[in-house]
């Protein structure tokens, strides 16, 4: 039985049969990201207020390093895909589609590699 009306099977048009994985995935890193939220915040509101010195040592723990890397790869990749949804369900046109999808990966990929590299240089004191 298909659900398609006649000019949708002419045309082609109906379901890709793809694009569950990007469905799961961006719900399982809006699930990662809770607790992720809440372990890279915590330090911060701990130390709000206090100097430099004593932040960067907290964000230079171990744990807390290992936290602030996880969350910031979560979100680029939470980002990516969102924004990749937006991209393909509203731009029109195949090379301003083409055009957006690269600045998303590129704009997403470079905030991730942006945080790691932050938290990287605070855990090893640079």
């Amino acid at each position: 039985m298909s659900y398609q009306t006649d000019r949708q099977r002419v045309s082609g048009l109906g379901s890709a049969k793809d694009g569950t994985h990007e469905w799961i995935g961006q719900r399982i890193s809006a699930i990662a990201l809770v607790p992720l939220v809440i372990l890279f915040v915590l330090p911060l509101a701990i130390n709000l207020g206090k100097d430099f010195e004593t932040v960067r040592l907290a964000y230079g723990h171990p744990f807390n390093a290992i936290v602030g890397i996880l969350f910031f790869i979560t979100v680029s990749m939470h980002l990516k895909h969102g924004l990749q949804e937006v991209i393909v369900d509203y731009i029109h046109g195949k090379k301003k589609l083409v055009l957006a999808l690269l600045a998303n990966t590129a704009f997403s990929t470079i905030l991730g590699v942006t945080g790691v590299f932050s938290i990287a240089k605070i855990a090893f004191g640079g």
